[in-house]
């Protein structure tokens, strides 16, 4: 891939959007790439994923305005269609995905960090969804992710303002899980990547599940979807070793994903 990188370290992917010159910025290109690496992600070995973006100064600037700017109505909605595609790929992965968001996450760099299921970022890091500041709304989720993740009120607050805001008023309002400094980042995402692949994988899936489909059921329905998953986890090796090595007082051998 030209604009996306993926390598593994253990049971840990690592998907970086590498195109630092233009901040990281995705056009059609860089979103082709980026959907062929999801694509390509063993979910059977790999066990977590971090989202980055490459260079010091940002994660993903936004879509390219370049491309978009002489789109019409037809060409931009299906230019927002090829991004929501992806990035509810990326979301409804069976695994967990960590943003780690290293600088400017703007427009539909913050829509991906929304798609991800943790964010964490660096102490320089800034979001925004700055699209009706070029006549346009967030396209790639925005409008829907935001405010599901810091409430419609904060949500319709940046989203009509056009507002940047940095890295502590991201964590204050819920927009992202901690703070490091930049040279931390990454060693943070993977520690917490690491910690995440270590459980058992059938049991975390199914939580990811019962998160993500529960939020948009009714407590009645979601409640019966825990138990399904809950009762799915029964039988494994994974429920069977864990349990086991919690009564004999000793640490798990492996969680085997069976």
């Amino acid at each position: 891939m030209e604009f996306v990188t993926y390598e593994t370290e253990g049971q840990v992917g690592i998907i970086t959007i590498n195109r630092p010159k233009a901040l990281n910025a995705l056009n059609s290109a860089v979103l082709n790439d980026l959907n062929a690496v999801i694509d390509g992600v063993d979910t059977n070995e790999v066990r977590c994923l971090i989202l980055t973006g490459a260079g010091e100064k940002s994660f993903v600037a936004g879509a390219d305005i370049g491309e978009m700017s002489t789109l019409t109505k037809e060409e931009g909605e299906a230019f927002g269609k090829k991004g929501n595609d992806i990035f509810r790929k990326l979301e409804t992965l069976p695994i967990p995905v960590i943003a780690a968001v290293n600088g400017f996450a703007l427009g539909g760099g913050c829509e991906i960090s929304m798609s991800c299921d943790i964010r964490i970022c660096s102490d320089n890091a800034v979001f925004g969804q700055p699209e009706v500041g070029l006549g346009i709304t967030p396209g790639f989720g925005g409008t829907q992710r935001l405010a599901r993740l810091v409430g419609p009120g904060m949500a319709k607050q940046m989203i009509y303002t056009a507002r940047n805001i940095k890295a502590d008023e991201a964590l204050r309002i819920g927009l992202v899980n901690a703070v490091y400094p930049q040279t931390e980042l990454m060693d943070a995402a993977k520690k917490m990547a690491a910690g995440i692949a270590k459980n058992a994988p059938i049991a975390v899936r199914n939580c990811k599940k019962a998160i993500n489909e529960g939020l948009d059921l009714d407590m009645d329905k979601a409640i019966e979807l825990e138990e399904k998953l809950f009762g799915d986890c029964f039988e494994s090796y994974d429920q069977q070793e864990g349990m086991k090595a919690f009564l004999e007082k000793r640490k798990v051998e492996a969680f085997l994903n069976k």
